[in-house]
């Protein structure tokens, strides 16, 4: 069946919280167990993820999940109570992912610690209704709940073979109105969604999140310290060389992509640095 053309038109970007996106939010390593993360902005202020207790940070396959939640909300027409309805099997089909029941409890986990997470500003949030930075506690989903089929769906599954028989129902969650806020205000950064999923690397999908940022403010060649680049990230390792290694594969993907002409990463006097020249957009089509 085909996509109503309004669906179509939409289904290429995903517009994003400029934000949200220059700070960690999304540990790379889904075995990493801090139980929070921290991050100085360069003008002094302060970001903090918390995870909710017996649970642990959002990762990467939550990272994949907060893109196609934002993705769905602009196909929506961004209805202003931020809810969202949706299936999980076919939330799973459009993130590209494998539908069975691992997949299942993984996107109900995901959706759970999006609405738990808290994510916390002191004066580093950019609030785009009060062009101000922000002191100020939210978490990226108000509300999740998650319905299971009615009996009369799950005795319909026997007439259709190709429909996944542990389909657990239908999801309704709400989008934070901080982050709405800043959307409606257009104060966000464009994502191309098919370039997005062409990355294999979580890694690489979050650096082009941080490179589209740049070239939303306006930059074609963005030049980073790779200390803060590791933070912003973020990751774990430490040393430039394990830093290298880490980013050198990501770099090749996005060049491939043709998000970036080149990624250069040496050493000046004792800091390290990453100069990254920024590929063309995908044309429309």
């Amino acid at each position: 069946m085909k996509l109503p053309a309004r669906r179509r038109s939409h289904a290429r970007a995903v517009l994003l919280d400029r934000s949200l996106e220059e700070f960690p939010l999304f540990r790379l390593s889904d075995t990493a167990d801090d139980a929070a993360i921290s991050y100085r902005t360069e003008e002094g202020g302060r970001w903090r993820v918390l995870a909710s207790p017996g649970d642990r940070l959002p990762g990467t396959f939550d990272q994949d999940v907060y893109i196609e939640l934002m993705h769905r909300y602009r196909e929506a027409g961004e209805p202003s109570d931020g809810v969202l309805t949706f299936t999980l099997h076919a939330f799973l089909r459009s993130m590209g992912r494998q539908v069975d029941g691992r997949t299942y409890e993984q996107l109900r986990g995901a959706l759970t610690r999006l609405e738990r997470t808290v994510l916390q500003s002191e004066q580093s949030y950019f609030d785009a209704g009060r062009s101000a930075v922000a002191d100020i506690s939210f978490t990226l989903l108000t509300s999740v709940m998650i319905e299971r089929r009615r009996t009369l769906d799950r005795d319909q599954l026997a007439l259709f073979p190709t429909v996944v028989a542990a389909e657990p129902g239908e999801a309704r969650v709400a989008i934070a109105p901080t982050v709405r806020q800043n959307l409606s205000a257009r104060y966000v950064v464009p994502l191309e969604i098919a370039r997005y999923l062409s990355l294999p690397s979580p890694v690489a999908r979050r650096l082009y999140r941080l490179l589209e940022l740049a070239r939303a403010n306006g930059v074609l060649t963005w030049r980073v310290s790779l200390d803060r680049l590791r933070d912003q990230l973020p990751l774990s390792q430490r040393y430039p060389s394990h830093l290298q290694r880490v980013l050198q594969p990501a770099h090749e993907m996005l060049k491939e992509a043709g998000v970036i002409r080149e990624a250069l990463v040496r050493q000046h006097q004792r800091n390290w640095l990453v100069d990254y020249v920024l590929g063309g957009r995908q044309s429309p089509g």
